[in-house]
């Protein structure tokens, strides 16, 4: 959203525009009545810093007129009667993946709306993955097609050729292409290391100088899986599965719309939305 949105103070809210115009958009087209919103807080502070200093090291941190709006777009949802989530050790994947895991226990299924390549290894046989923006949705047999690896092999494949976006190295040497000849062949990135002297064999170029650079490379590799991997067991409190969606709290959203000053139509649209009546006038 162009930066033109301002709340009282002065402060940008043009993010906040944004993130409700989608949010209505999601909540006017599919009506969904078991729903979870989750929320990056671990920017910096995330168990995989930890494991890795420089995990996600490349990426400027978020200004303070953005910050600020996060918990705005936060206090949207809980206003709608949204399920948000966010923890100060674990990432919005980790807890997407996690609060699907404990659905799935329920006898749900999930849509994990994200383009996110990385998401695509939650993916289950009757899961689907919907990238918004485009409008392109697949389940778990799209995903090879899209990514060259099957889902399952997803956290595998970016330990060995790395993810620029989030920092992580993989096998220097090793691209995507190569990646997903050897999980292939192999099927996993634990095969793979276990059966390491057959790499020069395969017919494929480079396959020698790739087997010699997996050997030098081993614990690497573990690690960068280790950083790919999303987590299943995050902690959720305070929510519970299946995420059933909550009552609206029409005072919180009013407040709400006067503070972001939102316009006429984005406040009938929050209205309807949250099946709640505005004072008139206001």
């Amino acid at each position: 959203m162009p930066d033109e949105f301002h709340d009282a103070d002065g402060w940008p809210t043009n993010a906040v525009h944004g993130f409700a115009r989608f949010l209505l958009e999601l909540l006017e087209r599919e009506r969904p009545k078991h729903i979870v919103v989750a929320f990056d807080e671990a920017l910096d502070s995330c168990f995989r810093n930890a494991l890795y200093p420089a995990y996600k090291a490349n990426r400027d941190p978020a200004p303070p007129e953005l910050k600020r709006q996060f918990a705005y777009c936060r206090a949207l949802c809980d206003a709608l009667g949204l399920v948000s989530l966010s923890h100060s050790d674990y990432e919005a994947d980790d807890l997407i993946g996690s609060a699907l895991h404990q659905a799935r226990a329920h006898g749900h299924r999930g849509v994990i709306v994200s383009a996110d390549k990385d998401l695509s290894q939650l993916l289950g046989e009757h899961d689907e993955q919907w990238d918004f923006a485009r409008n392109q949705r697949w389940g778990m047999a799209g995903v090879k097609a899209r990514h060259g690896v099957e889902a399952r092999q997803i956290a595998d494949y970016l330990a060995l050729c790395g993810d620029s976006v989030d920092n992580i190295p993989g096998v220097p040497g090793i691209g995507a292409k190569t990646a997903a000849v050897l999980l292939a062949h192999f099927d996993s990135l634990d095969a793979l290391l276990e059966r390491i002297d057959e790499i020069a064999y395969l017919r494929f170029r480079g396959a020698a100088q790739a087997g010699a650079k997996l050997r030098l490379h081993r614990e690497q590799a573990l690690l960068c899986r280790q950083l790919s991997t999303i987590a299943l067991d995050a902690p959720l409190s305070g929510t519970a599965p299946p995420f059933a969606r909550g009552e609206a709290d029409a005072a919180t959203l009013l407040a709400l719309c006067e503070a972001m000053r939102f316009g006429p139509m984005t406040r009938r649209r929050l209205q309807t939305a949250a099946g709640v009546e505005f004072v008139a006038g206001a």
